[in-house]
């Protein structure tokens, strides 16, 4: 049986080259290739593809710019995968660090400069016992759970479909994520970034918590209304917010939340260079196997949903 060629994008590693083979297929130049595997940015996508390319794979989770550029949609023949989940473990690890930073009040301690044990007793609090709520329950919030249930904590997910998620205490569909924010002592945003998802959390969301609630954000700023974020955060609305992404991302030197105390901002670090390769790779093989195969995709980007 002649081996499935498959192209490689314009930055190829042996990495890459190897994840091909280890699935099964063949590394191949673009014309006469079956599948192509992407790993720039749109701005260097060909503009047309061969008759014969019927499975593009990206190398973002997020999807948005390639829906912005229009390139999904000039190629709707095709079918096309996203890196979604291939880095949710790392993404997960640091959600939860921000998290646990968060309700353990150690900003503060770590700058504080004298003994305050009084003060911070009646501030440090635990995720023992506390429920969670994962908006967007995909690879990162699927990743995140087991971590969360290891320390204690149940977890309200919120999906597209309503589709029981395991380790959850309850899954929602997104048509219900309303009735969460009553049953859930903190949130983590997941979600993939769609004109559906804009400022899907804002003031209305934020009064609906507490105040000792922690927002954590490791998925797109757009998906927070940042003005009502930080409103929330000056009167005490919620504990504090956590977060790897912001908007406007980078976040502007002067801004608001670069100060509050209740406040952690990561610079969208939560996916270290370091693991990318690997974990891309990774992903790759186990596409190329099942597209081998003639198997469902993993990460398959749906066009009607934007993303």
């Amino acid at each position: 049986m002649t081996p499935v060629p498959v192209a490689l994008g314009p930055h190829t590693t042996p990495l890459l080259e190897e994840a091909v083979v280890r699935g099964g297929a063949v590394v191949s130049p673009l014309e006469g290739a079956r599948a192509l595997v992407w790993n720039a940015g749109p701005d260097q996508f060909p503009d047309s593809l061969p008759d014969g390319v019927r499975w593009v794979q990206l190398f973002s989770a997020g999807v948005e710019e390639w829906f912005d550029s229009g390139i999904i949609a000039r190629h709707s023949d095709v079918e096309w995968t996203s890196a979604a989940g291939a880095f949710a473990a790392t993404v997960a690890e640091h959600a939860l660090t921000l998290l646990l930073a968060g309700v353990r009040s150690l900003p503060d301690q770590i700058t504080a400069t004298t003994w305050r044990q009084e003060e911070f007793f009646g501030r440090v609090g635990t995720l023992r016992g506390a429920r969670v709520g994962i908006l967007g329950a995909g690879g990162i919030g699927r990743a995140l759970i087991p971590m969360l249930t290891a320390v204690g904590a149940t977890v309200v997910a919120v999906n597209r479909s309503g589709t029981e998620v395991p380790g959850a205490d309850v899954t929602l569909p997104a048509h219900r994520t309303e009735e969460m924010w009553s049953l859930v002592d903190h949130v983590v945003i997941a979600a993939p970034a769609t004109a559906d998802t804009r400022h899907l959390v804002g003031a209305d969301e934020l009064r609906r918590l507490g105040p000792r609630s922690w927002v954590v954000n490791v998925a797109r700023g757009s998906l927070v209304d940042t003005d009502a974020l930080v409103a929330a955060l000056r009167d005490g609305t919620i504990g504090g917010a956590g977060l790897d992404v912001t908007e406007p991302e980078p976040l502007p030197d002067g801004h608001p939340l670069w100060t509050l105390p209740n406040a952690i901002v990561t610079p969208h670090c939560s996916n270290p260079p370091a693991v990318r390769p690997q974990a891309y790779a990774d992903h790759v093989a186990a596409n190329v196997s099942r597209f081998v195969a003639g198997e469902p995709l993993l990460a398959r980007i749906d066009p009607l949903a934007g993303y």
